[in-house]
């Protein structure tokens, strides 16, 4: 039996992931809260490791938020991001026998990389500046668990997942993704006339349901790969406009939606190229219209 510890348990991935997981009876998955073990601290990870010597880590802990979360909190996002992945890294030097999934974003590639964006661009340009505090953290996270796997000999699989969505996210008015954001504004002002959304809604984007990276991190652990940097994505792209329009109608929201275009649109397009994963074996099961559809139905319930 594999013992499992999925770090973030509680977050919009780890929540799925643990979910996944606890489904099959040849894992055994540890997911403590924060409340048992502090990320910022070293010793408390490391204790915890020792304690319990999981055979995989899936760290999914980060501190994360839409453009203007990360465009306004830039030296939280930075800081707090970098403690979380150096100290869970270093618990593991000198313990080769533990595996790690790395969760990473795709914020990670250049601001101008072609698309779609291969793995190869990585360190291969200048960041979008609205998240490259963000950015910058995992990079850093990356490039170390390079260094532990070469020097101590780890088997540490970077993922990078294109934008997510789904049940459990942070759903807020400020500090969201696009899709929760939408959703909770959206949601919360049903009898407006006219819905504002940031930027000319030009920007294309590429969305994965939680769920099926969370199927795709079981696919990894079962198919012993040991790839160092993986992108994961659906393939496929979507305006910001026609994602406002598709959350209306499953809202049933009858407003006008209003662009507005002194407002910052970030990159003007991020599709990652799937291929190599892919390749090797897995490809995503969830369309946009159907996770959307799941995850306001989840929001409904429990907003």
């Amino acid at each position: 039996m594999k013992k499992i510890l999925i770090l973030g348990s509680s977050g919009l991935v780890g929540s799925a992931t643990k979910e996944i997981l606890t489904l099959e009876d040849s894992f055994k998955v540890l997911s403590p809260l924060r409340k048992e073990v502090d990320l910022f601290s070293p010793l408390e990870i490391s204790q915890f490791i020792d304690e319990n010597e999981p055979d995989w880590i899936i760290n999914c802990a980060a501190k994360v938020g839409g453009i203007v979360a990360n465009n306004t909190y830039r030296t939280e996002f930075l800081i707090e991001n970098l403690k979380i992945n150096m100290n869970v890294l270093e618990a593991c030097i000198k313990r080769p026998h533990i595996n790690i999934v790395n969760l990473g974003s795709s914020c990670i590639y250049p601001l101008n990389a072609n698309n779609p964006i291969s793995e190869n661009s990585f360190m291969d340009g200048k960041l979008e500046p609205t998240n490259s505090p963000y950015a910058l953290a995992k990079i850093t996270a990356i490039e170390l668990g390079r260094e532990i796997k070469y020097q101590y000999g780890n088997k540490i699989i970077n993922l990078m997942p294109t934008n997510l969505y789904g049940p459990r996210d942070n759903f807020s008015a400020q500090d969201s993704h696009v899709i929760p954001g939408l959703i909770y504004r959206m949601f919360n002002n049903m009898d407006s006339d006219t819905f504002e959304i940031w930027g000319t809604g030009n920007p294309l984007r590429e969305f994965l349901y939680v769920y099926d990276l969370a199927d795709c991190i079981k696919f990894i652990i079962d198919s012993d790969l040991n790839e160092d940097l993986l992108n994961i994505g659906t393939g496929e792209e979507i305006s910001i406009k026609n994602l406002a329009i598709l959350i209306a109608e499953l809202l049933n929201y009858k407003g006008d939606l209003i662009f507005n275009d002194e407002m910052p649109d970030g990159n003007p397009r991020k599709l990652l190229d799937t291929t190599k994963l892919n390749e090797l074996g897995w490809k995503n099961s969830t369309n946009l219209l159907t996770g959307l559809g799941k995850t306001i139905d989840w929001f409904k319930l429990n907003q």
